[in-house]
C-alpha cells in the first residue's frame, strides 16, 4: 500500500502556544479519605483481577503465535458484538489504567503488568512482520479494507487508538521502554498505511468512527519530533467536523457524540502543537456548545449516544440511554486541556460538577463496576458491566477515571498555585519546596482548610476557586478573615510570603437550586451546590444483582417491570423551599403530591436502587 505515494502536505505550523498553568505530576499527589480515593480502591481491584493474558489472547493468535489463556467475553469475543470490531479495545484501556495507577500509587505490580503486556506486544510484531498489533476477528483484513475504501461494519481506527494510547502511557507514565518501541513500530506502520491515500480518500475514511487518532499522533510528534507524525495528526483532523466548528457553526444535532469528542481533543492538541487558531477556536466553541446548551444538569448529555436538538429536551431527557459515561469521561479531558491554557472559574465548575455527577456517579461503590448509561427515566437505576462478560467502551474508560483522580484537583504557574477541588489531599510542589495539605468533608460541610508544610518562608499565591454555585466566599489565614467574596465564578488570590505552619480556611454556602433547560420549563432538576440531588426510590420489584448486565444495547429493557413514580407539583422555586435537610449529611426531604416524603440524596451516592433527578411538574 505504500507503493504509489502522493506527496503529502505538509501541517503549517506556528509558533507553539505556551501554557498559562501546568498540571502536577500524579506521584505529587496524594488522596485522603473520601469517596474519590474509595473508587480508585474498588478500580485497583479490579485492575488486580484481570488477567492481561486474556486480553492479549487474539494479538498472539494474530500473529500466529500461540494464546496463553482464553480470551475474555462481551465486546471482545462474542459473535453479538463481532461487527463492531472492538476486540482488543480493552488491552488498551488497561494499559492506560494500569500506568495511571502506577504513577499515582508507586505500586510495582502495575509496572509488571504493563511490562509483561509491552513484551508480548513486541514479540507479536516480530512473529508478524509488521507493526500492526491487532485482535480483530480477522486480523488486519478488515483494516485494509478501510485502507482501500472498501465497505466494512465497526470502528477499527477508534479500537486501534485504544492500544496506541495505552502504549503512549505506557511509556510517558511508567517509563516502559517497551512500550515505547512498540509504540513507534505501530505509529510508523500507519504513516506508511495511510500514504497512499489521498486527501479525499481520507476523508472519506474517516466518516467512520476513529477515537483521537488526531491527539495520538500530535503526542508522537511531541514526543519525538517527527514531522510525519505532525502531518498525520493534521490528516485525521478530520475536516468535515474542524470547519464548521472552525467557523462556530453547531451542526452536531444528530451526531454521535462520542464520535466527536476524541476528535475535538485531537482539534486542541493540534492547536498546542501548530499554533493553528483554526483548531483552538473550533475545540474551544464545541466546549461551549456542549457544555451551555446541550449537557444535563449532571454534566451529561445525549440520547442514545447521539446529540439532539437542544429544543427537543422534553422529547430525550427521561431516556434510559441519556449520558454516556465515554462522553463525560472525554469532556473533561476536553475541559481539562482547554483549562491549562485558559485557566477560568466556569471550566473548573463544569469538571466539578462532571466530576461528582457523571464519573463518581458511574461506580458501583461494592463492587467497582461502571454504567454506560446514566439516563433519567424516573424509577429507573444504575445499570453496570460485569466483571469478565462485558467490556463495554465505558467499561474501559471506568478503568482510567478511577484511577486519575489526582489530575486536575491543583495546578500552577512560576508562582502561584491553583486549588480547583476540594477533596481530601495534598500536593508537593517541589520547585518551591512546599507541600500543600487540604483537610475536608466537602460536600458533606461547605469548608475546606489548607495547611503549608515549607522548609523555608516562600513567596506564593494561592489561588482559591470561589464557584458558581455558592454566592458568597470568605477566606481565613490563621484564624483571621483576609478576604470576603460575593462575586462566584472567579479565583481569589492570596499572594503573601507563606511560612511553616501557616493555615487557610475557605468557607463557601451550599444551597438548594432549580435547574432546568429553557426549552422545557416545567422539567427540573435539584442541586445543592455542585451536587445534583436524586429521589431516592427505594428497590421494589428489584432481585439483589440485577443491576450487573452484560449487554448495553438492552439498557431500557432490564428491570422495566412497572413503577409508579412520586410527583412533584407547582412552582420549582417554591419547591426548592420545601426541599428540608434532615438529620442525615447531605440527605433532604420534600413531599410528593400524595403527601408522603421523598428522601433527596446526591445522585453520585444513588447504587442498588430506583431513582429520579428530573422532575416534570405537575401544576399546583
Amino acid at each position: 500500500m505504500a507503493a504509489a505515494q502522493p506527496e503529502a502536505r505538509p501541517v503549517p505550523v506556528g509558533a507553539r502556544p505556551t501554557p498559562s498553568l501546568r498540571p502536577f505530576d500524579l506521584k505529587d499527589v496524594t488522596l485522603g479519605e473520601s469517596p474519590f480515593l474509595h473508587a480508585q480502591r474498588k478500580t485497583e481491584a479490579y485492575l488486580l483481577s484481570l488477567d492481561p493474558d486474556r486480553m492479549l489472547h487474539n494479538f498472539r493468535v494474530n500473529a500466529g503465535l500461540r494464546p496463553r489463556a482464553p480470551v475474555y467475553g462481551g465486546w471482545e469475543s462474542e459473535p453479538i458484538w463481532a461487527d463492531i470490531h472492538c476486540q482488543g479495545h480493552t488491552l488498551g484501556h488497561y494499559l492506560s489504567a494500569c500506568a495511571l495507577a502506577y504513577r499515582s500509587t508507586g505500586d510495582v505490580r502495575y509496572r509488571s503488568r504493563i511490562a509483561h503486556i509491552a513484551s508480548e506486544l513486541a514479540e507479536c510484531q516480530a512473529a508478524s512482520r509488521s507493526g500492526l498489533i491487532c485482535a480483530f476477528p480477522k486480523g488486519a483484513a478488515v483494516v485494509t479494507a478501510h485502507l482501500r475504501g472498501e465497505p466494512i461494519t465497526g470502528v477499527p481506527w477508534y479500537t486501534l487508538h485504544k492500544v496506541y494510547a495505552g502504549l503512549r502511557d505506557a511509556a510517558l507514565l511508567a517509563d516502559d521502554a517497551t512500550a515505547r518501541t512498540v509504540l513507534l513500530r505501530f505509529a510508523d506502520w500507519a504513516v506508511v498505511a495511510t500514504a497512499s491515500l489521498s486527501d479525499a480518500q481520507f476523508e472519506t475514511m474517516l466518516e467512520t468512527e476513529h477515537g483521537g487518532m488526531s491527539e495520538i499522533f500530535a503526542d508522537m510528534y511531541d514526543m519525538t519530533g517527527k514531522a510525519e507524525y505532525r502531518d498525520l495528526a493534521g490528516r485525521f483532523a478530520q475536516k468535515a467536523v474542524l470547519t464548521p466548528l472552525a467557523r462556530q457553526r453547531d451542526l452536531l444535532d444528530g451526531q454521535h457524540a462520542n464520535t466527536q469528542l476524541p476528535k475535538i481533543i485531537g482539534f486542541q492538541r493540534m492547536w498546542e502543537e501548530t499554533g493553528q487558531e483554526e483548531y483552538r477556536t473550533a475545540a474551544q466553541f464545541f466546549w461551549k456548545t456542549v457544555a451551555t446548551t446541550r449537557s444535563f444538569a449532571t454534566g451529561g448529555h445525549g440520547d442514545n449516544e447521539h446529540f439532539f436538538a437542544p429544543a427537543t429536551f422534553a422529547d430525550h431527557v427521561f431516556s434510559a440511554k441519556g449520558s454516556e459515561t465515554c462522553c463525560q469521561h472525554n469532556m473533561l479531558r476536553l475541559t481539562r486541556a482547554l483549562f491549562l491554557h485558559d485557566p477560568r472559574a466556569d471550566y473548573a465548575d463544569y469538571y466539578e460538577r462532571t466530576l461528582y455527577n457523571g464519573i463518581l456517579a458511574s461506580q458501583d461503590p461494592d463492587t467497582g463496576m461502571a454504567t454506560y448509561f446514566q439516563g433519567a427515566r424516573p424509577g429507573y437505576m444504575k445499570l453496570y458491566h460485569t466483571p469478565e462478560d462485558s467490556f463495554w467502551c465505558c467499561t474501559g474508560t471506568g478503568m482510567e477515571n478511577h484511577v486519575k483522580y489526582r489530575d486536575s484537583i491543583y495546578f500552577h504557574d512560576d508562582d502561584a498555585l491553583y486549588v480547583n477541588l476540594f477533596v481530601p489531599s495534598s500536593v508537593r510542589w517541589d520547585a518551591k519546596q512546599a507541600t500543600l495539605t487540604q483537610t475536608t468533608a466537602f460536600p458533606d460541610a461547605s469548608a475546606t482548610r489548607f495547611r503549608w508544610t515549607l522548609q523555608r518562608p516562600a513567596a506564593m499565591r494561592l489561588k482559591l476557586r470561589h464557584p458558581g454555585w455558592s454566592r458568597d466566599a470568605v477566606v481565613l489565614v490563621n484564624g483571621e478573615e483576609v478576604l470576603r467574596s460575593d462575586r462566584p465564578g472567579r479565583y481569589l488570590d492570596l499572594a503573601r510570603t507563606w511560612r511553616d505552619g501557616d493555615q487557610v480556611e475557605l468557607r463557601l454556602a451550599m444551597t438548594v437550586a432549580a435547574q432546568r433547560s429553557p426549552a422545557a420549563p416545567d422539567i427540573v432538576a435539584f442541586t445543592y451546590g455542585p451536587l445534583v440531588l436524586a429521589g431516592a426510590l427505594g428497590k421494589d420489584g428489584l432481585a439483589p444483582g440485577v443491576d450487573i448486565i452484560v449487554n448495553e444495547r438492552k439498557y431500557g429493557e432490564y428491570n422495566a417491570s412497572p413503577f409508579i413514580t412520586p410527583t412533584l407539583a407547582g412552582d420549582a422555586e417554591a419547591i426548592v423551599r420545601t426541599i428540608r435537610p434532615t438529620a442525615r449529611a447531605l440527605e433532604f426531604e420534600t413531599a410528593a403530591t400524595d403527601g408522603k416524603p421523598i428522601r433527596m440524596i446526591p445522585y453520585f451516592r444513588i447504587a442498588h436502587e430506583r431513582y429520579a433527578t428530573y422532575w416534570r411538574l405537575a401544576m399546583a
